[in-house]
């Protein structure tokens, strides 16, 4: 049966007035906007929620087929043409309009038993929430790829390691791609405990303290895709775990904010260790010399907000402590998750075209005291004195040896001795080839030999450690689709068979 009386807005009920037209500019409509990004979620929930209903005999079989009749042809619908009335509220009531108009606000209106917009509102931010993690996370493991084939190009190529901005020891470029590879893996694995947190199902808290109708919570669950079902009622409105989510976030931030500011200093004139690609810089409007690496700013600036996320989130939520479910909301994660898909995709064509200066890492590093450390770690081996004394000696040679202007590889063994004589009274007697050999860049990476150094095997070593925890982020992931993919297939399943 449907009726034929006109619609009844939600708030003429309680309230004497329509929303004022500053209300509808500031509220209505930027909420409107944002929920029509979540329609296929939206659609998925009242999809899943009435087949429960149905199943379990709290709908009429009838009843339950016409409104899910109504449902799957709004899900052929694009979202840009569905149809929305700001005096009408919520996307939740954008629908049951929809419904109404075609069977009725009796038929149509008893979707809506025994849920609340809170629990339901709640369960499509989770759901949108769950599929936009995963869609930065596809985009991490591509990210991902273009390090390590980078990371594998560059394996043996020394370069100066920095410390204080100054030099400290040589380094291999390859070595410095895989500790990025290691902190972003460390990112993927705390996106997805953000997503175990951020999938779990809402729906049957309903306002605060659950309903007097039996529903059935894991079926939902199931035909959502849920992992687990949020277990006590109150916390069915609860945000945290979007502030969660929005926190793991802000980490993976802080990787490309570290990775995009090391590789803009030294794609600097001064540095010219690494270059962008023609295509990832712009130029100067005055100065025509200039290749500007705007790719890298880009990403930079976008990393800065995303310092603030996660405090805005928390302290927006102590605004009105557990009391006000309004409150309780992450509306910026949508434009978190955007972000930093966006910046992931944009860094991964950076890495795959960066031109790396071969040359020019070798001779920073040829004419640099880098290597200091390493004629501190021989002396102490060969004639058994302590390594701060040894310090001392090696500082006041290379102190001689600059106010000389002298370079590494022009330290002698008589001068290494002056120092020795100044500093710990005693001659050292190593001999020049012995100094030479400890001053040698290439000879220091290659006597590097403790897990994670810089040694050929041990880069070796962290090339197979990156690909096996890439391989372990793939497999989670797929693991992760798939499931949802078989929730999809079950609701349709539910679905046409009640249709049927």
């Amino acid at each position: 049966m449907t009726t034929t009386s006109p619609e009844t807005l939600l708030t003429e009920a309680r309230l004497s007035s329509p929303p004022a037209s500053r209300l509808t500019k500031h509220y209505a409509l930027p909420g409107l906007e944002r929920e029509r990004r979540q329609f296929d979620e939206f659609i998925a929930v009242d999809l899943a929620h009435t087949a429960m209903l149905a199943e379990e005999g709290i709908l009429s079989a009838e009843t339950g087929r016409a409104i899910l009749q109504q449902l799957l042809a709004i899900r052929e619908m694009e979202p840009s043409t569905f149809p929305v009335d700001a005096r009408k509220g919520s996307f939740l009531l954008q629908i049951e309009s929809f419904l109404f108009n075609a069977i009725g606000e009796d038929v149509g209106g008893q979707m809506h038993t025994g849920r609340s917009r809170i629990d339901q509102g709640a369960a499509v931010r989770r759901l949108y929430k769950r599929n936009r993690i995963l869609d930065v996370m596809d985009q991490m493991n591509t990210f991902q790829d273009a390090l390590a084939e980078q990371a594998r190009r560059h394996a043996h190529t020394i370069m100066p390691g920095y410390t204080h901005m100054q030099q400290a020891q040589p380094w291999v470029f390859g070595h410095y791609l895989l500790s990025f590879s290691s902190r972003l893996h460390d990112s993927f694995e705390r996106l997805a405990q953000a997503y175990g947190r951020v999938n779990r199902n809402p729906l049957g808290a309903v306002g605060l303290a659950g309903t007097s109708w039996p529903l059935n919570r894991a079926r939902t669950t199931d035909l959502l895709g849920f992992d687990d079902q949020v277990e006590n009622s109150k916390l069915g409105r609860e945000a945290f775990d979007a502030a969660d989510a929005i926190g793991a976030l802000s980490f993976v931030m802080a990787d490309l904010n570290d990775l995009a500011t090391d590789l803009h200093i030294w794609s600097s004139s001064e540095f010219g260790l690494v270059e962008c690609d023609d295509s990832y810089c712009g130029t100067s409007s005055i100065f025509p010399q200039k290749k500007n690496p705007v790719a890298l700013e880009t990403i930079r600036k976008a990393a800065g907000p995303a310092v603030m996320w996660l405090s805005t989130a928390l302290a927006t939520f102590r605004a009105e402590g557990t009391g006000d479910q309004a409150m309780r909301t992450v509306s910026h994660i949508d434009e978190a998750l955007a972000t930093t898909e966006s910046m992931l995709d944009l860094f991964t064509g950076i890495i795959e075209t960066l031109i790396v200066h071969e040359g020019r890492m070798a001779e920073s590093v040829k004419g640099s005291w880098c290597t200091a450390s390493n004629l501190a770690d021989v002396i102490v081996r060969e004639r058994q004195l302590s390594f701060r004394q040894v310090h001392h000696i090696v500082a006041r040679a290379v102190r001689h040896a600059v106010a000389e202007g002298l370079r590494p590889d022009q330290l002698t063994s008589v001068r290494l001795d002056e120092a020795a004589l100044e500093t710990v009274g005693m001659a050292l007697r190593l001999g020049d080839a012995a100094v030479r050999d400890a001053l040698d860049p290439v000879r220091f990476v290659e006597t590097r030999v403790t897990d994670g150094g810089v040694g050929p095997r041990q880069v070796e070593r962290l090339l197979e450690r990156a690909a096996e925890e890439r391989a372990a982020d793939r497999q989670w992931l797929g693991e992760a689709r798939g499931r949802l993919n078989r929730a999809r297939v079950a609701l349709d399943e539910a679905v046409g068979k009640l249709v049927a």
